[in-house]
């Protein structure tokens, strides 16, 4: 346990690392900050995962399904290959 200034008030209050913790002298939150930037983090990711090529999307027709699931088996057969070779790479010289 330990203590966080309070982003509001700027007293110092009882901290356990929650990001439910409020403050003792004003009761606001004291993770504000915290909790924005895994909002944003989330958000940053969905956005990464919907602008994927083989994203796929509820309104798909079920040949368009097939195929984005074809290509990213293809894709992670490619990927793998390319990292055993890299590991190969770094392994024979050290």
């Amino acid at each position: 346990m330990g203590e966080k200034k309070c982003p509001n008030c700027g007293k110092w209050s009882k901290w356990t690392q929650d990001l439910q913790d409020v403050c003792e002298h004003c009761g606001n939150e004291l993770s504000l900050k915290e909790k924005e930037n895994i909002k944003r983090m989330e958000s940053h990711i969905q956005d990464r995962e919907e602008n994927w090529m083989f994203y796929i999307k509820e309104t798909d027709p079920s040949w368009l399904v097939y195929l984005k699931k074809t290509g990213n088996f293809f894709y992670t057969i490619f990927m793998a290959i390319i990292s055993f070779i890299l590991w190969l790479v770094a392994a024979f010289p050290g």
